[in-house]
């Protein structure tokens, strides 16, 4: 290795292969020169966090993989979005995976960046076995409650999947479904089929909410994804609840607030 530039070290140990790198840094190690060093640490402080990662990715297969070891094959994660907000559907989404193989990079919905929920939910419908999403509409939710709504969104989106669930596993309580189940508190964070569901359904309903805003302009419905913002409660102020608002949230349920001359 000693015949290497400090740039072909580094490219080496830049290598998305950890046997490689690993391999590489058994060559340098020995090598004197402060830039191969410098990139040699750099490389194992990268490996070290790839281990952790594949290490957690590991342990949120764990719940999947007990219950398919009990017989019950097909296990779904399924998880909702949009509960709170003030306009637009409450959604949830339903993800199978076939195998127990681990998927580095899967979180909670909330902590991730637009750009990478977008690129996780690519490589969610390409891994998973089946992929299913459902939204339900403000005016079900203002005639049956939000928890209703929430309720029938999971219910749907399970029945949309291409294949048939032994076993569901929710995220947060439990909640009445027709098919066995479990609720895993925080399991959008600690359980990989609610995790992907999680991104799954939070990437469809941001989609959505940008195409009312479309429809529905000056609440930008694209920005907040109708949650109650400081610019949205302004808009609906002025402007008064759109076709799309929940009419039994406040403020809208304040019908009053919206009375025009």
């Amino acid at each position: 290795m000693s015949e290497l530039t400090v740039t072909q070290a580094r490219a080496l140990l830049a290598s998305s292969e950890p046997a490689e790198v690993e391999c590489a840094i058994e060559a340098l190690v020995g090598d004197g020169r402060p830039g191969v060093q410098t990139a040699v640490e750099a490389a194992r402080r990268r490996l070290d966090r790839a281990q952790r990662e594949l290490t957690r990715a590991t342990e949120m297969v764990g719940t999947e993989r007990a219950l398919r070891v009990s017989g019950q094959r097909m296990v779904a994660g399924v998880d909702e979005v949009g509960r709170g907000a003030l306009a637009g559907p409450v959604s949830a989404a339903a993800v199978v995976f076939a195998t127990d193989e681990p998927f580095c990079g899967l979180r909670d919905s909330k902590v991730l960046s637009p750009a990478q929920r977008t690129d996780l939910d690519v490589l969610i419908r390409g891994r998973a076995l089946a992929v299913a999403v459902a939204h339900v509409d403000p005016s079900v939710i203002d005639a049956i409650g939000i928890v209703g709504a929430t309720v029938q969104a999971m219910r749907l989106a399970l029945e949309a999947l291409s294949v048939g669930v032994d076993h569901v596993l929710v995220d947060g309580l439990d909640i009445p479904l027709d098919l066995p189940h479990t609720a895993v508190v925080k399991g959008d964070a600690t359980v990989r089929s609610i995790a992907a569901a999680s991104i799954v359904a939070k990437v469809a309903r941001d989609r959505l909410m940008g195409e009312l805003d479309q429809e529905h302009p000056g609440y930008g419905l694209a920005g907040n994804k109708g949650y109650g913002s400081e610019g949205h409660l302004q808009a609906i102020a002025e402007l008064g609840p759109s076709a799309v608002h929940r009419m039994s949230f406040a403020p809208c349920a304040q019908r009053s607030l919206f009375a025009r001359d």
